[in-house]
């Protein structure tokens, strides 16, 4: 990465990207919800787009000069319809939560049910966290997943649908490592009259690869994030049939947005691209195939695993078995001064406070794109393991950092 032309203007900045090119380069990254986008990604994320208002869709905007606007969304929506079957895709939204928020501006009403997964047993914030804003305009009912299986009871949700009565049921999470049964969600809403919206934001490459189930045509609405392991710009989709498409298109804009990201829809449709070629396939089948391999040789090192294992991208850990003195935090902040980048995750059952929890969130997305396999994953683990063994011990650490750089040496990335 070459930022000298900012240098020139700014050096500060230039010398906070540079450093960023480092840290990505020189770490470990298996925060779930990131990924490392091609060059071309970041090329047309950076392009000249970002100066151009483009307000309303294409061929219906309030401004002049959008045709090449219009040509970039264009190709964004019909690959999106590609990707992923779609009737009708919105590419507008600014992020996966605005994507969700688009949904429930679009049917529903302040002061109407949502039930979804509480956030501590898996879910998002935007599924109606009383800190966000879906949790402040509507009321919000929660499911669990079962503390002893770690996986989503659907006889439960179902039961919980026709108690509850919501407008809205909400499916797909951000640290559930389980195939999701769409159509269970589809059958505890229809139990209640309810919509269904599914939010793929952590598997919408596996989803479009075809190594994760789709919901699209099941459930009323599809959401997601593009840049996650679609491995695209970075933002926000929806997708729905034609009956509901006015509505969603009315509620990102004007309903929760204003001009869009016109640069970010470039990176969407660049990465929208790539993901259509058959190496696509390849990478999501991989990025599954690692998380398999990371999250059994974990438990060969004795941790537990939330649902025993993973069909995702992800594992999530949960340490009080093996490690009881040990918090996600501890091992969070230990792991990064060793290069592994991850996060602190609360599980099922949760006995700690969410700002320290009992467990740690573990992806593959990422190092997959710089070509992790299998055997390079297990070799992963077995870091993990030495450093949650041996948090405090800066001789296991210092040894464990010198092995994260000659992994970071043998896959190189922005090279």
């Amino acid at each position: 990465m070459d930022y000298q032309t900012v240098r020139a203007v700014d050096p500060d900045v230039a010398d906070a990207l540079d450093a960023e090119v480092d840290r990505q380069r020189e770490t470990l990254s298996m925060i779930a919800s990131e990924n490392h986008v091609s060059e071309a990604v970041l090329n047309a994320q950076g392009s000249v787009l970002t100066n151009k208002y483009a307000e309303g869709y294409p061929d219906k905007r309030y401004y002049a000069g959008c045709e090449n606007a219009d040509a970039v969304e264009e190709l964004a929506i019909e690959r999106a319809k590609e990707l992923w079957g779609a009737e009708h895709v919105n590419v507008q939204p600014h992020s996966g939560s605005q994507a969700n928020m688009a949904v429930y501006f679009a049917v529903l009403q302040p002061g109407d049910k949502i039930l979804s997964l509480d956030l501590t047993h898996g879910g998002h914030l935007s599924h109606g966290h009383p800190a966000n804003f879906a949790g402040k305009f509507y009321e919000v009912e929660q499911y669990e997943v079962d503390a002893e299986t770690g996986r989503i009871d659907y006889d439960e949700v179902q039961e919980l649908a026709e108690q509850f009565d919501p407008d809205m049921v909400v499916s797909g999470y951000s640290a559930y490592p389980r195939e999701v049964e769409w159509d269970q969600i589809q059958a505890a809403a229809d139990a209640a009259d309810a919509y269904h919206m599914a939010d793929i934001a952590h598997i919408t490459g596996l989803v479009a690869a075809g190594v994760h189930p789709s919901p699209v045509g099941i459930a009323d609405f599809v959401t997601g994030s593009t840049h996650k392991t679609i491995r695209a710009g970075r933002g926000g989709i929806v997708m729905t049939d034609e009956e509901f498409a006015d509505d969603v298109d009315s509620a990102v804009f004007p309903g929760a947005q204003g001009g869009p990201l016109m640069h970010n829809i470039a990176g969407k449709a660049v990465g929208f691209g790539e993901a259509l070629q058959p190496e696509f396939t390849e990478y999501a089948e991989q990025v599954v195939a690692n998380a398999k391999a990371i999250g059994d040789r974990l438990q060969e090192h004795g941790f537990g695993l939330v649902s025993g294992g993973t069909d995702t991208h992800l594992v999530l850990v949960d340490l009080r078995e093996s490690h009881p003195d040990v918090s996600g935090g501890d091992a969070e902040a230990a792991l990064e001064a060793v290069g592994i980048v991850l996060n602190a995750n609360t599980v099922p059952g949760e006995t700690r406070s969410a700002f320290d929890p009992s467990g740690i969130r573990i992806g593959t997305p990422a190092l997959t794109a710089r070509g992790f396999d299998e055997e390079a994953m297990e070799t992963v683990a077995d870091l993990i393991a030495r450093v949650v063994d041996n948090v405090e011990d800066e001789a296991v650490l210092a040894e464990v950092a010198a092995e994260v750089d000659s992994l970071t040496d043998a896959h190189p990335l922005y090279e």
